[in-house]
């Protein structure tokens, strides 16, 4: 049978949280404002599923690009390429 490589792969380290932290998440981390323009940090937050980028991106640097719903798209460089993502704010640090 095939090994199953789904988008939470080999994230044992990267998706924990520590038990101090566990529970839910604060408010102002969800309601965190974002201008267009903004410069953000990818942070996976692990307690929250809906808008989770690909672990690939833990750690990356963004650049707002504006709204989508609850959800912000922001520009990240993937070498020479550039890449949107959409993502929740929860997800992102302000740098």
């Amino acid at each position: 049978m095939r090994r199953s490589r789904g988008l939470r792969n080999k994230t044992r380290h990267i998706l924990h949280v520590s038990p101090r932290n566990r529970g839910k998440l604060t408010i102002t981390a969800t309601m965190r404002p974002f201008k267009v323009g903004d410069r953000a940090a990818v942070v996976l937050e692990p307690r929250v599923h809906a808008g989770m980028p690909h672990r690939r991106f833990q750690g990356t640097t963004a650049v707002v690009l504006g709204h989508q719903g609850k959800a912000v798209v922001v520009q990240i460089y993937n070498g020479n390429k550039a890449k949107k993502l959409i993502v929740r704010p929860e997800h992102l640090q302000p740098l």
